[in-house]
């Protein structure tokens, strides 16, 4: 019964008719059903899901899928809660009821309609917003009523107020774009300009939500001459590398700029211009910064632009960049693992500095391990690839008396 009894005792009895019939723990959000049997609304939402059309109960078809919330019944369920509470039972809290769509497309409406006030379209985005906020159970909702083609009309509109597109903006990003959408966006050169231009906003949140569409847009896009027309875009590289350069970028600004600099880093006739624009040096300094999955995507990019030769000397001119990548083999995930090697591959076939740098960071300890672990066998490629190309640069006691790797068949080669 996860959270509602913590620890568990034992000795504490749920009430049968307190228990969804079809995960048999505790209630939570009790809602009827049109056969009027209730359930918990996770799980009959879930089974719905699946496919079933049918009363989990009594096996009869559910005329329609209106679930009520049952109000009596969960004000019994806390009643109960508040009366156990000395066994370790937690009051469950009172759930926040799903959007109605009549309220939905009522705000849209408002919202959409030209001929009403700015600051009426303007209240009605932002409590759809709110809306959206709430749940993923809202989105859904809200993502049925042809939300995507008002907003984009209103992020793109040149008649309105910019607070109405930058509330567009903001709930826009919250929903998956169709490739039709992206399409329709990526293929007006004046859209991604002017969503280049928000980049440098002096609001923070319209710039991430701004290099939040971009990413959105270019992954969502197959067409290869649309994607090198947004990654073309004039300072469009500029603006998402300040977003991840700026010390007061909060997780999801870092989170959504990795992912826009990653996915225009993509294109590859245009990565010269990351690297025009400060990527290596942004990108190294602030690795230390993201989490897991970012880290990868921060790595994966850097493996991208040290595949170019001006890319190359940008991470080899940086102090930290060779030391920070061996540092992070084994360190993060195998993802991570090989990209830094493959990063590493590159800036040492390109540079015996590099290499003398690698060498000094302990690389040789690194890929001696990296060979001999469950990694993938890209990684473990990059790091054979990695020995023989450093064997010349290695001490002369650096394996020879070594009695953890004297046995490795890694070397020699």
């Amino acid at each position: 019964m996860p959270g509602s009894l913590e620890p568990l005792d034992l000795t504490v009895q749920i009430p049968y008719h307190f228990r969804c019939p079809i995960s048999l723990e505790l209630m939570r959000d009790p809602v009827t059903v049109s056969t009027g049997q209730t359930y918990d609304r996770s799980s009959i939402e879930s089974w719905v899901a699946t496919g079933n059309t049918t009363c989990p109960v009594t096996r009869a078809p559910l005329t329609d899928f209106t679930l009520i919330p049952n109000h009596t019944l969960r004000r019994l369920i806390q009643d109960w809660c508040v009366a156990n509470r000395a066994f370790g039972v937690e009051r469950i809290p009172t759930p926040k009821q799903p959007a109605e769509p009549s309220l939905v497309r009522s705000l849209l409406n408002q919202a959409a309609s030209a001929s009403n006030p700015s600051h009426s379209r303007l209240s009605a985005l932002r409590r759809l917003r709110g809306l959206a906020r709430d749940s993923d159970k809202n989105r859904s909702v809200i993502s049925s009523h042809n939300v995507r083609e008002v907003l984009i009309n209103l992020v793109f509109s040149t008649s309105q107020s910019s607070d109405l597109s930058h509330e567009s903006l903001a709930i826009l990003v919250m929903f998956p774009l169709t490739e039709f959408d992206c399409v329709g966006i990526s293929s007006e050169p004046e859209r991604i300009s002017y969503l280049a231009n928000l980049l440098f906003h002096s609001s923070i949140e319209v710039r991430v939500n701004s290099a939040a569409l971009i990413e959105n847009v270019i992954a969502g896009t197959r067409s290869s001459d649309l994607r090198l027309q947004i990654s073309n875009t004039e300072i469009i590289f500029e603006g998402v590398i300040e977003i991840l350069k700026n010390p007061l970028s909060s997780p999801r600004a870092l989170k959504i700029g990795i992912k826009a600099l990653f996915a225009l880093c993509l294109v590859k006739q245009t990565r010269h211009k990351a690297v025009t624009a400060g990527a290596a040096e942004t990108l190294i300094d602030r690795l230390a910064d993201f989490d897991k999955c970012d880290a990868e995507r921060a790595l994966a990019t850097i493996e991208l632009l040290c595949r170019i030769q001006v890319g190359c000397a940008a991470f080899a001119a940086h102090a930290l960049t060779v030391p920070l990548l061996v540092k992070t083999i084994l360190k993060i995930s195998d993802r991570a693992t090989e990209y830094a090697a493959g990063a590493l591959l590159a800036l040492c076939s390109a540079s015996e500095l590099s290499q003398k740098e690698a060498v000094c960071a302990g690389i040789l300890t690194q890929l001696l391990l990296l060979v001999q672990s469950d990694c993938t066998d890209r990684a473990k490629r990059k790091a054979q690839m990695l020995l023989k190309l450093l064997r010349d640069a290695w001490p002369e006691d650096s394996v020879g008396n070594s009695d953890d790797f004297l046995c490795s068949e890694v070397v020699p080669f």
